[in-house]
């Protein structure tokens, strides 16, 4: 079933309304759907560079919008609809030890799952279950879900074609490496 909708929502890309379906993906990620709005964004930018900047500020506005739906199912209705998508994504059993030591973190785990390729509709449902402030929230997933989205697309608009296979498998490990880079340089900073 997931490589059906991975398959139709790449077909998505190619849509005369694409743009339209882009920012459906995008919002609808950020809360419970299961693919991601990057795998639109490459084919997307590649057939129109000249909208790669049009493309990567829909998919953020779009994502962070869906996040804010993420985090409401998180504060309002973590019983009936929250927990079972964390259930149906396998974070259920985790769920009260991240509760505890969640917002303890302030805006990382936001940051975090914005960037990496960690489920960012977890931590969009967690903000709000734990009551993680909604300005930080909000603030750091602007900051994150655009980054990500306008790297990709300046990526895909400077080098074209020839980068498309370095940004699909080794991106996310890109940012991964560098949010490890960051947390550790601030582990440093604080305690040696």
């Amino acid at each position: 079933m997931i490589r059906r909708l991975y398959d139709w929502t790449i077909s998505l890309a190619a849509h005369p309304r694409a743009l339209w379906a882009l920012a459906l993906v995008a919002f609808v990620e950020s809360s419970f759907f299961p693919i991601p709005p990057h795998i639109m964004i490459v084919p997307m930018v590649l057939a129109a560079p000249h909208r790669a900047w049009l493309i990567a500020g829909v998919a953020t506005v779009a994502s962070v919008l869906g996040g804010v739906l993420g985090y409401g199912i998180g504060a309002f209705a973590f019983d009936a609809i929250g927990q079972p998508i964390l259930e149906s994504l396998g974070k259920a059993d985790r769920m009260l030890e991240f509760n505890e030591r969640f917002n303890d973190f302030g805006f990382w785990p936001v940051l975090i799952g914005g960037l990496t390729p960690f489920p960012y509709k977890v931590i969009t449902i967690m903000s709000g279950w734990t009551g993680l402030p909604f300005m930080t929230f909000l603030v750091t997933s602007i900051v994150a879900r655009a980054t990500i989205f306008f790297i990709l697309a300046g990526l895909l608009w400077k080098f074209g074609p020839p980068i498309r296979i370095f940004v699909e498998k080794y991106l996310g490990l890109v940012f991964t490496a560098f949010v490890i880079l960051l947390l550790g340089g601030f582990y440093a900073i604080r305690f040696i």
